[in-house]
């Protein structure tokens, strides 16, 4: 993953309504929640949730599909998993190194 796009990423969830917003299509599954349920659930104007979705869409974490007059919001699977890999896949990497140069400076 690059760099940029993670940050992009992080910064879209960086906001309480957001995240709020994504926390609920992660738990919807891979059926999502059409718009209008996602405005119901979340108590927020349409308008407001419409700036907010857009974000998420364009950061690539949330897909939406038409399905007739029905919008259906998802988050998108794949590119959760890839950030989540992005920040943890070098978890600890430099840690081996560090324990070695105590040990040889000692």
């Amino acid at each position: 993953m690059i760099i940029e796009k993670a940050a992009s990423q992080l910064e879209a969830l960086g906001n309480v309504t957001r995240l709020q917003i994504y926390r609920a299509l992660v738990r919807a599954g891979e059926d999502g929640l059409p718009v209008g349920r996602l405005q119901e659930k979340l108590e927020i104007p349409a308008s407001t949730l419409s700036h907010h979705l857009k974000r998420l869409v364009d950061t690539g974490l949330v897909i939406q599909d038409r399905q007739a007059t029905t919008l259906i919001c998802t988050a998108n699977y794949r590119h959760m998993n890839a950030l989540i890999g992005y920040l943890a896949d070098e978890c600890c990497a430099d840690a081996a190194c560090s324990k070695q140069t105590r040990e040889t400076v000692a």
